[in-house]
């Protein structure tokens, strides 16, 4: 980890010379991997893998990685909640499609021939052994069926003895850490309409030469990077916005991102205004603060008991696209700011916004698979809940 930490060339030299010989001591786990999730670039390096009967199937790996959290904690004497965060390279997005925990559940047992990808299998795992999950990256890890699975009653509905599922409080947040251009463009978007204009441009352009963007090289993953990145402003249904995104692997700039934003946008009689962003920044130590914010804030709503939906809207603000219980919250910083400041008073005061009963998402789940109502009015229904 010292010798990756020193060749990535993100820190400043005397501070990894201090702990470089320390960090080649941690131990790093060998990875589930599936190389059809990422792009060519990747699978000459993927070396550090789980494999033989452990990566035979679904269910073996799932059970592979269960073991590895709890070899993790027993290891580092950990008493307290435990979050798992994916900050591994992006992943194509997933085809499979599930309406609840229940058939996820059973395609990982059967060993279903289905696209299932290993963050959604990191994701399992995480809820089964009661642990948070964090998706750092752009795939499209995060499902309706998926976050069932981490309604603690659902867990402890469970009867399957194979599975013997924790009933700990843990909470499934994503998607796509939102740090740097993304929370300004957000902001500024904000400070726009803030003015009296009208945004009706948003072109926005970024370059650096790191391998997170090398693995974006590959159409598959660029997709799902893309997905994300366009949808940033997806809550506000900005349909005159024409908000468009590139982005580039160049080499030489290694992990320094630079990136820059027009923004034009109508004011009084029509009159245009523009303003032009340029930022530099690097790339792998923009996330870092917000992985801690997410673990610590895991921990506390654990020990309040809060309700998974709650927990979701109130960490909004980590992510580019609010998804799981978080689908449809309003993507401006101000307001989530204030979604977290609502939800941390009502778990204080007792009052049950924070973790009281209210429509779970077990019972629009099961709506969905009785066919009372739709995948799409679910989602509907989750995010009018959001707001």
């Amino acid at each position: 980890l010292g010798q990756a930490l020193y060749e990535s060339r993100v820190l400043e030299y005397d501070l990894v010379r201090q702990v470089r010989d320390e960090m080649d001591q941690l131990e790093i786990m060998p990875g589930v991997y599936d190389a059809s999730f990422v792009g060519e670039t990747q699978h000459a390096t993927a070396t550090h893998i789980v494999s033989g009967d452990d990566a035979a199937t679904w269910s073996s790996k799932v059970e592979r990685i269960r073991a590895d959290i709890r070899k993790f904690k027993t290891d580092n004497g950990v008493d307290g909640h435990t979050t798992v965060i994916w900050s591994a390279s992006v992943e194509r997005p997933s085809e499979a499609e599930y309406v609840s925990a229940e058939d996820l559940l059973e395609a990982i047992a059967t060993n279903k021939d289905d696209d299932i990808s290993p963050s959604i299998l990191y994701a399992v795992a995480s809820a089964l052994e009661g642990c948070s999950f964090v998706n750092g990256g752009s795939q499209n890890t995060l499902s309706t069926a998926l976050s069932q699975l981490y309604e603690v009653e659902y867990r402890a509905s469970i009867s399957d003895g194979k599975w013997k599922p924790s009933t700990e409080p843990a909470y499934l947040l994503g998607t796509d850490f939102k740090a740097g251009q993304t929370k300004f463009k957000t902001s500024a978007i904000e400070y726009i309409r803030a003015l009296g204009l009208k945004p009706i441009v948003c072109a926005s352009s970024n370059h650096l030469g790191n391998n997170d963007m090398r693995n974006l090289t590959a159409p598959a993953t660029i997709k799902a990077k893309m997905r994300v990145k366009s949808n940033i402003f997806g809550a506000w249904d900005e349909d005159e916005l024409d908000h468009q995104v590139r982005v580039m692997f160049m080499p030489y700039i290694g992990d320094e991102k630079r990136d820059v934003v027009e923004y034009t946008s109508l004011g009084f009689l029509g009159s245009q205004h523009t303003m032009l962003t340029y930022t530099r920044c690097m790339d792998s130590i923009l996330c870092v603060p917000l992985m801690v914010d997410a673990a610590v804030w895991c921990d506390f709503f654990c020990t309040k008991n809060a309700r998974s939906v709650c927990v979701a809207k109130a960490t909004a603000y980590l992510f580019k696209v609010p998804e799981g219980g978080a689908i449809g919250v309003d993507p401006g910083f101000h307001h989530q700011m204030s979604v977290l400041e609502k939800t941390l008073l009502s778990l204080e005061g007792g009052d049950d916004t924070g973790s009281g009963n209210g429509l779970s998402l077990d019972v629009i789940q099961e709506s969905v698979k009785e066919g009372i109502i739709t995948q799409e009015q679910a989602d509907q229904m989750l995010a009018i809940a959001s707001k």
